[in-house]
């Protein structure tokens, strides 16, 4: 003897059909719009947690007199506190990205730091280096991070050496802001020597 498999009845179809519309009737009415258009209480509110997140350890460890004890640790999450905003710039006939920096960025501002990151040789006949979160595939220039993820490295005079793509290092200088020129990355790191922390 053979079972047949039981097809749905005519009633249960519809049944399934209006549950079916009653679902995606209650989905089109839910109001989802503050996910693509954040109220400014929504932005003040997630700046608030950022801010509170990203708040960095001012205070160095009791290292007695040592080269360890003059710099402070630059993380890329402290830098993530920045907005941009697209600004036109005449001159340039172009639009950039503006940046406001947060608490915790301009807190930094004229510190000795040290950040560890990938080196990037944007142009080697200039000597200009930048460090950055990613390697190369994934970087400001070439992949999907943003400006916040380099800092322009400054060397006193002309860079000890030729650095490699992804180099792997740990730079320490004086941090420095640069909101207005185009010209110049965001984050700037005077000075930079290698350093191990």
């Amino acid at each position: 003897m053979k079972l047949r498999k039981s097809e749905p009845t005519r009633l249960q179809r519809r049944s399934l059909w209006g549950f079916g519309f009653l679902g995606l009737l209650t989905v089109s009415m839910l109001d989802l719009s503050s996910y693509c258009h954040p109220t400014l209480a929504g932005e003040r509110t997630v700046s608030a947690v950022k801010a509170a997140s990203l708040t960095p350890e001012l205070r160095l460890e009791e290292a007695g007199p040592t080269e360890a004890a003059s710099y402070e640790e630059l993380t890329w999450r402290m830098l993530e506190d920045v907005e941009f905003k697209d600004v036109y710039v005449e001159e340039l006939d172009a639009y950039y990205w503006k940046p406001t920096f947060g608490n915790t960025v301009n807190a930094l501002q004229g510190k000795e730091v040290h950040i560890t990151g990938y080196m990037i040789p944007v142009d080697l006949d200039e000597d200009f280096y930048v460090l950055s979160r990613y390697p190369f595939a994934n970087c400001f220039f070439c992949g999907g991070a943003g400006p916040e993820s380099v800092i322009d490295l400054r060397f006193t005079g002309k860079s000890p050496r030729v650095y490699q793509t992804d180099e792997r290092l740990t730079f320490a200088g004086k941090f420095r802001l640069n909101a207005d020129d185009v010209y110049q990355m965001n984050y700037i790191l005077d000075g930079a020597v290698e350093y191990t922390p």
